[in-house]
């Protein structure tokens, strides 16, 4: 009787402690997907924002809707973290003035 506690305890333990483990694996697993794409979105956003900051410097001036643009990608870009060198990108873009439009 003592036996079969002994070894229901054990298997029990032991099939707790793989399946224990295999979510340990599962949640590690996943999160190395989300720090993945977070990373990805946050390169996109920083591609896109040079980009716009890029083109409407040398223009010499941006309209109202690419400035609209421009806060909400720096917007969500900021908020990943690890910003740098794009906060002073933000300060300079949000410093051209406004034209009117017709810049495509």
């Amino acid at each position: 009787m003592l036996e079969n506690i002994i070894i229901t305890v054990l298997t029990s333990s032991g099939i707790i402690g793989i399946f224990t483990q295999f979510l340990l694996n599962r949640l590690k697993a996943s999160e190395q997907k989300q720090n993945a794409l977070e990373l990805g979105v946050q390169a996109l956003l920083r591609d896109r924002l040079l980009y716009q900051y890029e083109k409407y410097k040398s223009i010499g001036s941006a309209p109202v809707y690419a400035k609209d643009n421009f806060e909400n990608l720096y917007e969500q870009y900021h908020k990943l973290g690890a910003n740098g060198v794009m906060d002073a990108i933000h300060e300079e873009f949000r410093n051209l003035p406004v034209s009117g439009g017709d810049n495509l």
